[in-house]
């Protein structure tokens, strides 16, 4: 068909006449403004805009906030067709064409298609599901933007297949960042205008603008639109205008929607964390919106058994009462009934203890099939033929009406379910619970599992679990025990950046990868190991790999720009530590973190050397005192004197407290077993090694020969070494 002569013109002049929010609306990354929490440098999902892989994505968040737009700026970075459709105009028809379309493009010509679905929460159970095949076997790309949780309004499929991202409400300042792009941009704002905006004015648009960039800028062109110009054609928006052009802010709660459940959130968490300002300050809001008062007083009963509990066992009882007197009298007097039973709540002693049901119905699943102890049975049936009830000591017989005797069946003798607190009711009796625990323990002779292996149950169904189960039983225990170690004390999210500095395996990495899953992990590793390193990763998906570096300066200096981390961290070998130019290294590394990061690392040096465990071994099976005795003492302390080079750890202490890091360090020893072989010993003794330096310099030829029999006897035994583990747990502090 012939292109209308006059379609350009058409196009030019709706764009021209389109609204501003329209105008303005970013056609890239770096004019987006806001939700750096999963746009910034580094994010996962920028890189997988900007590397064209990006997959089915649910992007989820209040109005104005940049859904629709970054859709675009995505169909603009893409060499897939980009469809769209809009959930509440399109039906089963529209969707099934989309996807003949699809499979069409992808037959013919080999190209992908996305499919971007505008408020897809509106698209029925019939029309998702429709979706589901297609979007499974890679026909289609879905990408959906929705203001409602997916999680509740989304096809639980579609959701399981697709990486959930929120946009948050935007931020003060970037609506002022918009207000002022709207100002000066010349092409597509009013920028040629002469506009003065008084700073009042733009701090109310701002305010009531409630984070919805399009309500923002609606309402600033109202105001300039609306207004006449001066005689020098400056137009001046104050105060008065501002709030003439934009309406009064209304309470946001759809009773159906995230509003509903983010407040009726905040009202228990203010509840549970004792703040009775607060908790009135949510009831009184879900009251103005309409919420319905029984469903609140369902809330606070349940809130009453899991986080007050058995601190004060009469909270229950008093909110049932309050939620009684509600029926009686209704509103609006019953609103006082409800602020009893909340101020109540958040006044009174918490505890959480009863949730111990939990950890018995998670014993009852993983456990076998558990018989009722003998005595314990009913005696009324089947006594005379089993037994049952014989032995059964009868409470109320004895003093006090307490006797120690066996409750739980043998294996599980030794579980403790339920923990009482220090607090309230339960608190009184904290130290009577425990002391007949003991009691009943020591009362029973106790039936003990006779496998000491524990083997999981757990079915293995990925590459990567069965990686990691290899990994650990190599490594055993001591390597996990480390890895928690390393990574304990830091303080996660999700939209975390991480560097991880000279990981030795993948292993080092999974913690970062899990808990900073929408963020971005980089590992520094040697280069030498890339190769080993990148066949490791082959065990994760494509989009979920941290990124590979060089473990340089020069590596880390090219970082980009704007990527800044909030998480360094790693287990430096003390031969690396060693020869670190503390003054180089950590200027770069803090450069390139953000102003509240955290460092954790872990330095491991033996404290003990070859010739101790040489020494020891002599000495089991010679008690004479030799010349051999003496040369190793003499090498021992010169050992020492190498392994505990403490200006290294002082430097880098004082260099980290130079750059704004306030640090805090802890110590511990561990002893590690190692056979010896001759390549162990080369290693000690060839051309090259540090350690024969070592010797060479406190011993002639002939005795650094004597020394290479002695350590030859090593050969085949197994040795045991100590280790000094030193963690060192940072913050940056901007002053």
């Amino acid at each position: 068909m012939a292109k209308d002569l006059f379609a350009f013109n058409g196009e030019q002049l709706i764009q021209n006449n389109a609204p501003l929010a329209d105008r303005l609306r970013p056609k890239t990354l770096d004019e987006f403004v806001g939700q750096d929490h999963i746009l910034a440098q580094g994010r996962l999902l920028r890189r997988s805009i900007v590397a064209d892989k990006v997959g089915n994505l649910l992007l989820y968040g209040p109005p104005g906030v940049g859904k629709t737009t970054l859709a675009r700026i995505i169909a603009s970075n893409t060499l897939s067709h980009f469809s769209v459709l809009n959930a509440a105009l399109a039906g089963i028809k529209d969707l099934r064409s989309e996807i003949e379309y699809a499979i069409d493009r992808l037959n013919k010509y080999g190209k992908r298609t996305i499919l971007f679905i505008d408020e897809v929460h509106r698209f029925n159970t019939a029309q998702q599901d429709a979706l589901l095949p297609w979007v499974e076997n890679g026909t289609l790309t879905l990408i959906g933007a929705t203001t409602e949780n997916p999680y509740f309004e989304v096809n639980k499929a579609l959701v399981s297949r697709s990486r959930l991202f929120r946009l948050n409400s935007l931020n003060s300042k970037a609506l002022h960042q918009l207000l002022h792009r709207a100002l000066s941009d010349k092409e597509r704002g009013y920028g040629l205008k002469l506009i003065n905006l008084s700073s009042e004015a733009a701090d109310h648009l701002v305010d009531v603008s409630n984070g919805d960039a399009r309500v923002l800028l609606n309402a600033l062109e109202l105001a300039v639109e609306s207004t006449l110009a001066n005689q020098d054609s400056s137009i001046c928006i104050d105060l008065k205008i501002a709030e003439d052009s934009i309406q009064e802010r209304a309470v946001l709660y759809d009773k159906q929607g995230d509003a509903h459940f983010d407040t009726i959130s905040a009202f228990i968490k203010s509840l549970r964390g004792s703040d009775p300002d607060a908790a009135l300050f949510w009831l009184a809001r879900m009251l103005e919106a309409g919420e319905n008062p029984r469903f609140i007083f369902r809330r606070m009963l349940i809130a009453a058994g899991e986080d007050i509990g058995l601190a004060d066992p009469s909270a229950i009882v008093i909110v049932e009462s309050c939620a009684a007197a509600f029926d009686r009298i209704g509103l609006p007097e019953g609103i006082y009934p409800l602020a009893q039973a909340t101020l109540y709540l958040a006044a009174t002693e918490k505890s959480n203890s009863v949730k111990a049901i939990f950890k018995a119905v998670q014993k009852v699943k993983d456990s076998q099939k558990q018989d009722v102890p003998s005595h314990l049975k009913d005696a009324n049936r089947d006594q005379e033929a089993f037994g049952d009830g014989l032995g059964y000591r009868y409470p109320h017989s004895f003093s006090k009406n307490w006797v120690p005797q066996q409750y739980l069946p043998d294996s599980l003798l030794k579980e403790n379910f339920w923990e009482p607190t220090e607090h309230g009711w339960e608190g009184q009796r904290r130290s009577l619970f425990n002391e007949r625990r003991s009691e009943q323990i020591a009362s029973v002779v106790e039936v003990e599992q006779q496998n000491p292996l524990i083997i999981t149950s757990g079915k293995v169904d990925s590459d990567l679990e069965k990686w990691l189960s290899r990994q650990v039983l190599q490594e055993g225990g001591r390597l996990k025990n480390l890895m928690t170690k390393l990574w304990s004390g830091i303080t996660w999210r999700k939209n975390h950046r991480v560097l991880v500095l000279t990981p030795s395996s993948l292993l080092w990495s999974l913690k970062p990868l899990r808990e900073a899953s929408e963020g971005g992990v980089v590992l520094a590793v040697a280069e030498d190991n890339h190769p080993r390193f990148l066949a490791e990763l082959e065990v994760l998906a494509p989009m979920e790999r941290p990124v590979l570096i060089d473990s340089t300066f020069e590596s880390i200096k090219k970082l980009e720009h704007n990527l800044k981390f909030e998480v360094i961290g790693g287990r430096i070998p003390w031969k690396v530590f060693s020869e670190i130019n503390f003054s180089e290294l950590w200027p770069i590394l803090t450069e390139k973190c953000t102003e509240n990061a955290e460092l954790s690392l872990i330095i491991s040096n033996p404290s003990s050397g070859p010739a101790l465990s040489l020494k020891e071994s002599l000495e089991a099976y010679s008690n004479n005192k030799n010349n051999d005795f003496l040369l190793l003492d003499n090498l021992i302390c010169k050992e020492e004197e190498w392994l505990h080079k403490q200006d290294y750890k002082n430097k880098f202490i004082l260099q980290l407290e130079k750059l704004g890091w306030n640090i805090s360090f802890e110590e511990w020893t561990e002893f590690i077993y190692q056979k010896i072989d001759s390549s162990t010993i080369k290693r000690w003794l060839n051309e090259g090694s540090e350690y024969r330096e070592i010797i060479l310099k406190n011993c002639k030829e002939e005795t650094f020969d004597r020394l290479k029999k002695l350590f030859k006897r090593l050969e085949g035994q197994t040795i045991k070494q100590k280790l000094l583990h030193t963690k060192y747990l940072a913050k940056r502090i901007i002053n």
